[in-house]
């Protein structure tokens, strides 16, 4: 099989598919991020562990919520963009 060469970008059109490439990927993290917020808020709401009726009754309910959001946020938006940099689809751009 011979393997087809990829045509030269112009400074122009790298500019433009490195935005694009960008966008695609943040697009992925914020949706991972919102996913895992809803699931720690999940965890939060339907009490799993105790965990939502140790944060009712603390004194500062922020911190306890915080540090099980942003773990869970990064965790999924992580997972997401990895995904989503595995299935890129830019060697779709080159095929005949």
């Amino acid at each position: 099989m011979r393997r087809m060469e990829k045509p030269e970008l112009t400074p122009e059109e790298a500019r433009r598919d490195h935005w694009r490439m960008l966008r695609f990927m943040m697009l992925n993290a914020l949706i991972g991020s919102a996913i895992g917020a809803a699931t720690a808020a999940a965890v939060i709401l339907f009490d799993l562990g105790g965990i939502g009726t140790r944060i009712a009754m603390a004194a500062n309910p922020v911190v306890p919520v915080l540090l099980l959001v942003v773990p869970f946020a990064a965790l999924f938006g992580g997972a997401a963009t990895a995904s989503a940099i595995l299935l890129m689809p830019y060697e779709k751009k080159y095929k005949d």
